[in-house]
Order: structure tokens, then C-alpha cells, then sequence
């Protein structure tokens, strides 16, 4: 498919644009191809991406790097306690014109871009993470009610520091929720760190090109929706979300002791479109369980909301989906 070409895209051009996109930023991230990767499976499939990490494993730069491929218009939000709904969505301003005449002028904020990086989002209170929350869910924003769209895609990739508690506001459930995926960024091996030093304290420094636009991303959007998942993979990603309540007949020891509330109806949706788009990025034509095993633990892992005994024996969500996957059958009677 030609650069610019908006009304469909076949399986071979899907494949060839997500691996060109794949190895464009490889040629800048180190060790980064499984975040890349999920990174990728979220924009596709229109939803958002929550990625946890210390400082200094490159998360920003992961963002600013595919938003260069990709050719999106990026901005980023550093959230912080002070900043404003409006700092986000924008505000109407009295603007004069050239008879004098004064009128209200909407003037769009940073969240009118493609690409957002919504930086230490944990950061900012409650109210200012309401107004993020519209923008990811419905790609509106309402201003002195008045309601503008956002363009497509639209992609909201933020990021919270799992070490620094003090001064952070804990993000709300239905926000979690929003985010199709929660990624963990591992910190990279000896021989990653070597590859980071002599890329960065060199005078090597690679520079992104763009392989794709946003109408070939809506495109391959599309498509990865069209790709077909057989009855049983569907069943049993039912199962996994309800095993998820501690009420469920079907739910493990550790789901009864641990959980507090278990995984809502997006769990599934997120678990179905990424396996779907894994396939494809695979070079299959259809999903198979290695999809939905894979794509399982960053669909469902924030989703999970655990109780104080979790927190007091060291349980992590991570360690209850593995459980739920060793011992749920691939097949059963839902």
C-alpha cells in the first residue's frame, strides 16, 4: 500500500507495515521489542496503554520514537498536582477581531494531537484525571458545553512511577479500565545496558523516519477487527474474565482470598482485539491460544482490584492471571 492511500489494506501490507514499523524503532529503543510490540497491538486496536517503569528506562523517548514512525501529531502532558482541566482540554478566550468586536474563541489544548503521552499521570488530582478520562473514552472533549471531537487515531500512552507514593493520587478504577493495556518495562541486562551506553554517550544517534500515516494505521485498524476467532478462544476467554470474581464457581483459591472485585466486560473485549491483532502481526490469518495467553496478563492485570490481604501477603495481580491460566481447561462448558 502506497503512502497516503486511505480506503483499505490487504493482510500482506498489514504485515509488511507493523514489521517496517517494528524495526524502525528497534533502530532506536534497545531490548524494548515486547513493549513495542503490545505498544503497537493497543494503537490498532483504538485503545490506550498504561506503562509502569522507574526512571530512565527510556518510556518517553519509546513514545516520541513510534509517534516519529508513525507520522502522528504528538504532544506530551507532564502531569503534575496543579495542572487544570483546562491545561489539558483547552478554554475559550476573548479574542478581538478587526472592528473591535469581542468574542469567545475555543483554544485547543494539548490533548488535540494523535499521539499523547500523558507523563506521571498519577500526578495529577482526581479532577484533572476526569477530564483526561472523557478524551480516552468517547475521543470528545466538552468545553462550557460545547463538545468537540478528536481526530483519529487517537492514543493516549501514560506513564506512572511504581517507586515514588508521596505526592500521587492513585488512579481510579473506571480510568484504569480505560486503558486497554497495563505494560511493565523491565530493566534491561548487561549486555541491553552496553548496547544504551554506546548509543547514548557516542556520537551515534538514530534518528526515526516515518513508514506509515494515520490513515494506514485507521486502515489496519479495520482490518485486525475483520480477523476471525474460533468459538472455543472465545469461550475460554469468557471463562478467564469470570474466574476473575471471587463469587465464580469456576474461580481459584488465590481469586477467593485475593480479588476484591473482579474483571468488567472490557477485560475480554481487550483480551479478543489484541489476540486478533497478534496473529496478524504473527502472520497468521487466524487467532490461536498463544494469542489469548499472551495478551491475558497486560489486558487483565490492572483490571484486577485486590484486597488488603493481597497487599499483606505480597500477591501481585501478575501472579493471579498466571495462576488462572495454569488451571483453567481450554475447553469447558461456559
Amino acid at each position: 500500500m502506497e503512502h497516503g492511500q486511505t480506503d483499505s489494506i490487504d493482510i500482506a501490507h498489514f504485515r509488511d507495515t507493523a514489521h517496517r514499523i517494528e524495526a524502525e524503532v528497534a533502530r532506536v529503543m534497545v531490548a524494548q521489542d515486547d513493549i513495542v510490540r503490545h505498544v503497537l497491538i493497543c494503537i490498532l486496536a483504538g485503545g490506550h496503554a498504561l506503562i509502569e517503569g522507574v526512571p530512565g528506562l527510556g518510556k518517553t523517548r519509546l513514545v516520541k520514537t513510534l509517534a516519529s514512525v508513525l507520522d502522528l501529531k504528538f504532544n506530551r502532558i507532564q502531569f503534575t498536582p496543579d495542572l487544570m482541566p483546562a491545561d489539558i482540554t483547552g478554554t475559550n478566550i476573548l479574542v478581538e477581531d478587526e472592528r473591535g468586536r469581542r468574542t469567545f474563541q475555543f483554544q485547543e489544548g494539548p490533548i488535540f494531537a494523535n499521539f499523547i503521552l500523558a507523563d506521571e499521570i498519577n500526578r495529577a488530582t482526581p479532577k484533572t484525571q476526569a477530564a483526561l478520562l472523557e478524551a480516552m473514552q468517547d475521543r470528545t472533549v466538552t468545553v462550557a458545553a460545547h463538545e468537540y471531537v478528536l481526530g483519529s487515531p487517537f492514543f493516549v500512552l501514560a506513564t506512572q512511577n511504581p517507586l515514588e507514593m508521596e505526592g500521587t493520587y492513585p488512579l481510579p478504577e473506571a480510568q484504569l479500565d480505560r486503558f486497554l493495556f497495563k505494560l511493565v518495562v523491565p530493566y534491561p541486562s548487561a549486555d541491553s545496558m552496553t548496547e544504551i551506553l554506546r548509543r547514548t554517550t557516542t556520537s551515534y544517534d538514530p534518528i526515526a523516519d516515518p513508514v506509515t500515516n494515520a490513515d494506514t494505521i485507521n486502515a489496519m485498524a479495520r482490518l485486525a477487527r475483520e480477523t476471525p476467532i474460533a468459538k472455543h478462544l472465545v469461550d475460554f476467554v469468557v471463562r478467564l474474565t469470570m474466574a476473575t470474581h471471587p463469587a465464580n464457581d469456576v474461580s481459584v483459591r488465590e481469586v477467593r482470598d485475593y480479588v476484591q472485585v473482579g474483571v468488567s466486560p472490557r477485560g475480554a473485549q481487550a483480551i479478543v482485539l489484541g489476540a486478533k491483532i497478534r496473529a496478524l502481526l504473527n502472520d497468521r490469518l487466524n487467532v490461536a491460544m498463544e494469542d489469548v495467553l499472551d495478551i491475558a496478563t497486560p489486558a487483565l492485570r490492572h483490571r484486577l482490584i485486590l484486597n488488603f490481604n493481597a497487599i499483606a501477603d505480597r500477591v501481585t495481580p501478575d501472579e493471579i492471571v498466571q495462576r488462572l491460566l495454569a488451571e483453567l481447561p481450554e475447553s469447558a462448558v461456559v
